[in-house]
């Protein structure tokens, strides 16, 4: 079988196969964290409250209709909360299930088990420095991380030189922590954690459409090098996804 005709395999629903796999779920090892944790002495940046203020478009089939991706953007900022709303749309949590068992989303996962942690690249967000930060779910915060001198060319060539994603307002980054996923379905994870990272970057192009700022998925990038500029292991947790946000 060639390369591309197993890649196509591995594509391929294989449920039939979850009888035969012992998850650790199955043997009762407890379940990773539901958030990436953070040190107690971590400075935690309050979000403001989610308001609909922020919506210009309120009509879902204009907005259907109307969302494109974006590779230009003004100069202007973003607000603090319209960024807060958009970090509610794609990872918000709605509530969370009895003994901290899952977390129940403003997107879907595969067992609700939402693999993904959300790293913010400002560049010019209102209320915020420029720099790097974390965003907490569960407690609709951010963890500022660290600035880096020459952001702007450094996200450019992480992202192979698309100049847009260095000089948008802010870079949504998405890394993966897929054990997440593995706890629960093992090797057929895999699968439903791509699944389930078009359906975040979904959740933000109809956000920002609704607002009237743009963003463009982004798929292309140097994995070691963003990785390592995020300071992740690039095995356990490593980038997945990428999508620029701005003024338009």
């Amino acid at each position: 079988m060639s390369e591309i005709n197993k890649q196509r395999q591995w594509m391929k629903s294989n449920a039939k196969e979850w009888g035969n796999i012992q998850s650790d779920q199955k043997k009762k090892i407890p379940q990773p964290p539901l958030e990436k944790p953070y040190d107690e002495d971590d400075k935690l940046i309050e979000l403001p409250k989610i308001s609909e203020k922020v919506l210009i478009k309120r009509d879902i089939t204009n907005i259907f209709e109307d969302r494109k991706s974006y590779r230009k953007y003004t100069e202007k900022s973003l607000a603090l909360e319209e960024l807060s709303y958009l970090l509610w749309a794609t990872q918000g949590v709605k509530k969370i299930t009895a003994n901290n068992y899952s977390t129940m989303r403003t997107v879907p996962s595969a067992g609700t088990r939402h693999p993904f942690e959300t790293y913010l690249v400002v560049n010019k967000v209102e209320g915020l420095k420029t720099g790097v930060y974390r965003y907490l779910p569960i407690e609709h915060k951010l963890i500022f991380l660290f600035d880096d001198e020459n952001l702007e060319a450094k996200v450019t060539d992480m992202a192979l030189g698309q100049s847009f994603v260095g000089n948008s307002a802010v870079t949504f980054i998405w890394s993966c922590i897929p054990y997440r996923g593995e706890w629960r379905y093992n090797v057929l994870a895999h699968k439903n954690m791509l699944l389930d990272a078009g359906h975040v970057c979904q959740n933000l192009y109809l956000a920002c459409e609704a607002m009237e700022c743009g963003t463009c998925a982004i798929g292309a990038y140097d994995q070691f090098s963003i990785d390592k500029f995020l300071r992740i292991d690039g095995e356990d947790e490593f980038v997945v996804y990428l999508a620029p946000v701005g003024k338009v």
